[in-house]
């Protein structure tokens, strides 16, 4: 089976300071996803996700994250994936500069003078945990709609498996590089930290990291660089605007790709730098026992006004890599079916969508997320349990806060006269509540209500 993915980075929504560049940057947007569904479709089959490697937002702001999220919702629907299927990493963009104060600031420089000696103990605590990640309120709550959780003391967090054939996988790991992050860091500067070097090992599974800044970024890239090199199969990165592509062979039967992402939305559009993406596709190679990644590189073509394949980007490399995989020559041989005669046989072979098995209930906060087991349910209680993590995407994305509270109070969650704000992590929680009391019809009703309103449609 064969998993798609359409991977953007550096969106930036809000960069725009100008309605002249709003109206570019907008069509610009619209024709990707015109782009993605038609590449998709030519695959014959509908995408597994959405990857974004940071930079969703260009302030980290909350209507930024608003726009972001009505705008993924249409490529998800375009491309034919659930809208919940994302899997994201921050970036320097995505942290709210303005909450970046004097202290914090001479925190931040403390663990770049020393290391894990400074911030590990800030991680090892509720208030130094409340301190670093509370630039990245407006993120965390929108990523978290997501199942991409932020704050784990400094920890990678697990997008979940993903089975390509019997016995053999791909699991995706997120990093925070943009954790020390502040208004302006050189190269070389910050800090992965020791939570998240030490990359998980598991047999007939195979690693593929997701994370803002590429390793020539941090201090510690060297000891990073060797549990890379020796655990993952893949590093797909942005932050630097302009696309790379690296195959890496660690040793006989061990690669490791490595792919940089050109920016979805640059900050200025020059030759040779404009907006791109790219179509993913990660298969099992029969042949080799190896994960084979397709890449199909997509940038902006001023002359035709659209998307076109980017043969400049491939220079002459195969688009089909097949990757040594020693995790899966680890675990017994998939049973396959008997080789077609393709002689004969003149039938494009299907393509299905691969689904993602959440990641285990200790890696996130979401009480909808399954444990590796759930992907043994049958198929009616993992379509439900889609249907509420949609619902609660539709929830905090469709309503502003204002309409939540009112939301709240009408299902019976908080009482009418309740004096403060509710932060994100409480409205969460106060979901997930209904949804245990069977509410999830009456939440249904409620956002169908106010999506008629907006189209003006109240018959």
């Amino acid at each position: 089976m064969k998993a798609i993915f359409v991977h953007l980075s550096d969106i930036h929504f809000g960069q725009e300071k100008n309605g002249g560049d709003v109206v570019v940057n907008e069509d610009a947007k619209q024709r990707l996803i015109e782009d993605a569904r038609e590449e998709v479709a030519k695959l014959g089959g509908k995408a597994s996700g959405v990857i974004v490697t940071g930079d969703i937002a260009y302030s980290g702001k909350e209507h930024e994250y608003r726009n972001a999220g009505a705008w993924l919702g249409e490529l998800a629907d375009a491309i034919g994936c659930e809208r919940v299927k994302v899997q994201m990493v921050p970036g320097n963009h995505d942290m709210d500069r303005d909450k970046i104060s004097v202290p914090i600031e001479c925190v931040l420089a403390q663990v770049r003078e020393k290391g894990d000696a400074i911030l590990d103990p800030l991680l090892d605590s509720d208030e130094g945990c409340d301190f670093l990640y509370g630039r990245f309120e407006a993120y965390r709550d929108f990523a978290l709609d997501y199942e991409c959780e932020l704050d784990l003391n400094g920890q990678m967090s697990s997008g979940g498996r993903l089975e390509l054939a019997e016995g053999r996988s791909i699991k995706f790991v997120r990093l925070n590089s943009a954790l020390i992050c502040s208004r302006n860091d050189a190269e070389g500067t910050l800090i992965l930290g020791k939570r998240q070097r030490v990359l998980p090992q598991e047999d007939g599974v195979e690693i593929i990291v997701l994370v803002h800044h590429p390793l020539n970024w941090f201090q510690d890239s060297a000891t990073a660089r060797n549990y890379l090199r020796n655990r993952a199969r893949v590093l797909i990165s942005g932050h630097e605007h302009f696309p790379k592509l690296q195959v890496d062979s660690v040793e006989a039967g061990r690669d490791l790709l490595l792919l940089a992402a050109g920016a979805t939305n640059p900050d200025y559009l020059a030759e040779g730098y404009t907006y791109k993406y790219n179509i993913l596709v990660f298969e099992w190679d029969e042949d080799a026992d190896a994960l084979a990644v397709t890449i199909n590189p997509r940038t902006w073509d001023d002359g035709l006004t659209r998307f076109r394949r980017d043969d400049v980007f491939l220079d002459g490399r195969a688009e089909r890599q097949v990757l040594g995989s020693p995790n899966f020559h680890r675990a017994p041989l998939p049973a396959v079916a008997p080789p077609v005669d393709r002689a004969v046989s003149h039938e494009a072979p299907e393509v299905k969508p691969v689904d993602i098995a959440p990641a285990a209930a200790s890696q996130t906060d979401s009480t909808f997320a399954a444990s590796d087991s759930a992907a043994q349910a049958p198929a009616i209680e993992q379509s439900a349990t889609l249907d509420q993590r949609l619902l609660q995407l539709r929830f905090f994305q469709e309503l502003p806060e204002g309409e939540r509270l009112k939301a709240l109070v009408n299902l019976g969650a908080i009482p009418g006269d309740l004096k403060g704000r509710l932060d994100h992590s409480m409205e969460r929680r106060l979901f997930r509540m209904l949804i245990k009391q069977g509410k999830a019809r009456a939440i249904e009703a409620l956002l169908d209500l106010a999506e008629a309103k907006k189209r003006g449609d109240t018959q």
